[in-house]
Order: structure tokens, then sequence, then C-alpha cells
């Protein structure tokens, strides 16, 4: 619940596309129908994501707007459970069942499709129950500034966000370098390129002090 309380690093992104009319009733249902699903034990599943609360990252639920929406601005998080299996582990028991299974028929060699028919039975029954590792990524969206905040500076995480955020509200999010702040300010941008070891992002483009900011 760091984005709501307590010190953060975020990165910064710009909301690009149309926000539709009447909003809050439609964003609720598209957040609702993106929401985090638990895993189907019965299935196994390895890995699964959706919209949660920053409250408790086990509500789902997106129906009370005082839950999540404050004046304009959404909060909200990209929960997403991966289940891993120990791959050695795995190997080693899934040959062992295939021996098991050519022993007790007298033969030598396990065909392809039932080895693939063992390896599929083994695992579905070690992701039933093995419990997944757990990642939340939480993030507040200006939609009159038309910005969103996201508390984290990975990029695969940000990369994940931003894909299920566009298929969520068919909205994108591009990167906001703090330059964009002061890109009508020449002597400053002038000052920071003149120590910038590599090319900086301005506008969207790479900038460099020699080339000149056009």
């Amino acid at each position: 619940m760091g984005i709501v309380s307590g010190a953060m690093t975020v990165a910064r992104f710009r909301v690009e596309g149309e926000l539709v009319e009447g909003w809050r009733e439609i964003y609720r249902e598209r957040l609702q129908e993106h929401a985090f699903r638990e895993l189907d034990t019965e299935m196994g599943h390895e890995e699964v994501e959706g919209w949660v609360e920053v409250h408790n990252l086990l509500d789902a639920s997106f129906e009370d707007f005082n839950r999540w929406l404050y004046n304009d601005v959404a909060v909200f998080a990209l929960r997403i459970d991966k289940k891993r299996l120990p791959a050695k582990l795995f190997k080693a028991t899934l040959q062992k069942r295939c021996e098991a299974w050519a022993e007790e028929r007298g033969i030598d060699r396990v065909p392809a499709a039932v080895r693939s028919e063992l390896k599929d039975e083994l695992e579905q029954a070690w992701l039933k129950r093995t419990l997944p590792a757990v990642s939340v990524t939480e993030a507040a969206w200006n939609l009159n500034g038309r910005y969103l905040i996201l508390h984290t500076l990975s990029e695969g995480r940000a990369d994940r966000f931003r894909t299920r955020f566009y298929r969520t509200f068919g909205l994108t999010l591009v990167p906001w370098s703090p330059l964009d702040f002061i890109a009508d300010q020449s002597d400053r941008i002038d000052a920071l390129l003149s120590c910038a070891p590599s090319p900086v992002r301005l506008g969207g483009m790479d900038v460099r002090l020699s080339e000149g900011r056009s």
C-alpha cells in the first residue's frame, strides 16, 4: 500500500488516447472485467494476472468507488501470481515415472505421446499444490491531468502494467521524462544536456547537446 502512504520510488507516464464519456461507470466496469481471479486449482495454471485494490491484494472488486476513486484520481494495482516448478526435481521425477511405465509393460522405450501425457499429468498435480509467487504493482492515475504514476522502476513490471492497462482501457502509457517538465526552458535543458554522459529523452526523442533540440 505504498502508493497511498509512505515514501515511494515511482515512474511517471503520459496517458495518450481519448477518455470515454461517462468514464466513471465505464472504467469501473472495465476494471471489474479485468480484475484478478484466483488460480483455478483444478486446472493448475502457471500464471494469472489482474487488477486489485491497493488497500489489500485480496480485494478484487471495484464496485465501491470510495475504495479506489478519489475525486479524479484512480488508485489500483496489478497483481501477478506465478507458479514455478523445480525444474531439476520435476525432470528427475518424470524420468522415474517413464521408467516405471516402461518396466510395467516390459518395453525399453516410452512412446513420445505417452511421455507427453505423463508430463502433463505430473505438471498439473504439482501446480495444484504449489503456492504462487505474488507481485503487486501499484498505480495512481490522474484522469483529468492525463498522467499516471507507477510504483516501480522495473522495466519488466512496467511493460506488463502498460500492456494490461491498454487492454483494459484502450489507452497508451508513454514514459514521461523529467525533462518534459522544462521543455520550454532552453537554458536549463542545455545545462542538463552538457552533463549527460549519454543521450537523454525529451519529448519522446533522444537528444544530445551537440545535435541541438530540433
